[in-house]
């Protein structure tokens, strides 16, 4: 549990220190660079532990966890964050432990309960109603990108931790970053080539948000993250990822002093409170 703890604090923190990074940063340079270096990072891993190339089998869902963790939920956040609140960020994201249930008991076969879903509803309409309460009654496309971010987060979680039952969670992540590489690295050359003066002039805050955003969001906090799960269950360590909204909302009040307002703790409430109803709801095979 305290494993998985820390893992969450870490992930917590990634929205705080995204929104750092992308007020001088471009916000695909952000998503994209920090994913080429933690695939640095990576690559020296497997080659200490001398890891054995993945099998065929497990291309696809290496694919797919690249795709929404490595990629999609990081690229659109980051775009996101240049105009949301990290604090609001930190209420939509809060649905994500619900979404990420329902889509491995689809892609597992199996038959969540009527109770499942209406939770999952709830805890859509929520947070979609703070989306708009925020927004003066439209979705700012922010909102959308945050939205969507969650969609792919909660595919690319469910295949890694799938994943994770045979080849382990750090090769999971560290192979989906690897492989994703050879895809980012002209992406990030060109960003860099085209913005090179801006990046190069940068303050210190902007690259501390990077450094965090590569080293620990996208890298080490899943080595605590799996490492949790794999020694207490998914299902029981999972709970501790409820904390995450109050976390990040913390971690944004901390890192960029905002200002926490009534709407957004007491949302988060609400938002938490359907995703722990809905995570103990049954679901049969």
């Amino acid at each position: 549990m305290l494993l998985g703890l820390a893992g969450v604090a870490i992930f917590s923190l990634t929205l705080p220190f995204t929104r750092m990074a992308v007020a001088a940063f471009d916000p695909a340079f952000v998503a994209l660079g920090r994913a080429l270096v933690a695939a640095a990072l990576a690559a020296i891993w497997l080659a200490w532990k001398q890891a054995a190339w993945p099998p065929r089998a497990a291309l696809r869902p290496l694919a797919l966890v690249a795709l929404g963790c490595v990629i999609g939920f990081p690229w659109l956040t980051s775009m996101a964050m240049r105009s949301l609140p990290a604090s609001h960020g930190a209420v939509l994201v809060g649905v994500l432990p619900l979404a990420t249930a329902a889509y491995a008991a689809l892609r597992g076969h199996e038959k969540p309960s009527p109770a499942f879903w209406l939770m999952a509803a709830t805890g859509t309409v929520l947070v979609a109603g703070f989306a708009l309460l925020q927004a003066g009654g439209t979705f700012h496309l922010a909102d959308l990108a945050v939205f969507a971010a969650v969609l792919l987060a909660a595919m690319g979680y469910a295949e890694g931790g799938k994943l994770a039952k045979t080849m382990g969670g750090e090769q999971v992540i560290s192979w989906a970053l690897v492989l994703a590489a050879p895809v980012l690295l002209p992406i990030v050359a060109w960003l860099v080539w085209r913005d090179g003066a801006a990046i190069a002039g940068a303050g210190w805050q902007p690259w501390a948000g990077f450094a965090y955003v590569s080293v620990f969001s996208m890298y080490i906090g899943f080595f605590f993250w799996y490492r949790g799960m794999a020694l207490g269950g998914v299902a029981r360590v999972g709970q501790v990822q409820l904390l995450q909204p109050f976390l990040t909302m913390a971690g944004a009040a901390l890192v960029l002093s905002e200002t926490i307002s009534l709407s957004n703790i007491l949302f988060s409430l609400a938002v938490i409170s359907v995703v722990a109803t809905g995570r103990r709801t049954r679901i049969q095979a």
